[in-house]
């Protein structure tokens, strides 16, 4: 009952494994159709992009930015912007840096001004922080490497990768919150499309 696609840069790998998560978790949904393209194979199909149901984007924080190439990819969707051709899809952001914070929360406030200019509606997270381990919210070293949504974000899927290298990073539970993101955009874009259908 939908396509979705998810669109990622990703520098050293960490960011790929995360879409690919993403791509599992909304695979998960039944009659969910899902594409993954990195930015350059999306600047390439950019009109492919008008049929989709939702598009998820993904890149890693860079000096507290949104990576250069998520950045040039959004700015050739401006043609798009210009027609409201992605108007009312559904839409998703997600995110990793190289410690707890890395001044990542940008990319995903980037990501999801990107979507509002185009007229699309964003998913936040939905996930309490520490969900399967919430007395680690009451010690001060916080909740631990297999809590999903570690650093406590709403507005989309943020991780720390910390300076280890793929497969190692991201954590199983930063791939495990990325499926549960996946999955809830999914369920949303279905609900969404339901609606839309009666």
């Amino acid at each position: 009952m939908g396509n979705i696609v998810v669109i990622y840069h990703s520098t050293y790998g960490h960011t790929k494994q995360q879409a690919e998560a993403v791509a599992r978790g909304a695979q998960s949904v039944a009659t969910v159709r899902v594409q993954l393209y990195s930015v350059e194979e999306a600047a390439q199909r950019l009109d492919e992009l008008d049929a989709a149901a939702a598009i998820i984007f993904g890149c890693p924080t860079d000096m507290g930015r949104l990576s250069a190439d998520m950045k040039a990819f959004i700015e050739t969707t401006s043609k798009k912007w210009f027609t409201l051709a992605w108007k009312n899809k559904i839409a998703g952001a997600f995110t990793n840096s190289a410690s707890f914070l890395g001044d990542k929360l940008n990319t995903p406030v980037g990501l999801l001004i990107n979507a509002m200019q185009h007229g699309m509606i964003f998913v936040g997270l939905g996930l309490v922080p520490s969900a399967n381990h919430p007395e680690a919210m009451t010690e001060t070293s916080g909740p631990g490497s297999d809590a999903p949504n570690r650093v406590g974000s709403s507005i989309g899927l943020m991780a720390p990768r910390f300076q280890v290298a793929p497969p190692v990073a991201p954590s199983h539970c930063v791939l495990e919150t990325a499926e549960i993101y996946g999955r809830r955009v999914a369920e949303i874009t279905q609900q969404f499309m339901r609606g839309r259908i009666a």
